[in-house]
């Protein structure tokens, strides 16, 4: 099983899910009113839907007889937090190597 995390990466690794993601991120819908947007079936857009709510960024409610999917900004923490770390070891990694030319500068 995977952590919250990789669902998130997973999920997000998918061009259609980013779409239904941003679709979402605009206003609640069914998996009717999702599906209205792209041109594939129903069922296809509910794996797409499955796998955003594995990876945590839609949370799935019950509204009388429907499912409303709504975006879950709180699953967006694994993938930020990761971006963050990257964004730091790379940042010290170009501080390191503009001290290293400067120094040469230096010396010439």
């Amino acid at each position: 099983m995977m952590n919250a995390g990789e669902g998130a990466f997973r999920a997000l690794a998918d061009p259609t899910r980013r779409a239904i993601l941003s679709l979402l991120a605009e206003e609640d819908m069914t998996i009717g009113r999702v599906a209205e947007n792209f041109a594939m079936t129903r069922p296809a857009i509910k794996k797409h839907l499955g796998i955003l709510e594995e990876g945590q960024l839609i949370r799935v409610e019950a509204r009388g007889r429907e499912r409303v999917n709504r975006f879950n900004p709180e699953g967006l923490r694994a993938v930020t937090g990761w971006l963050g770390e990257l964004d730091r070891f790379w940042n010290l990694r170009l501080d390191r190597l503009k001290a290293e030319i400067e120094r040469d500068m230096k010396d010439e």
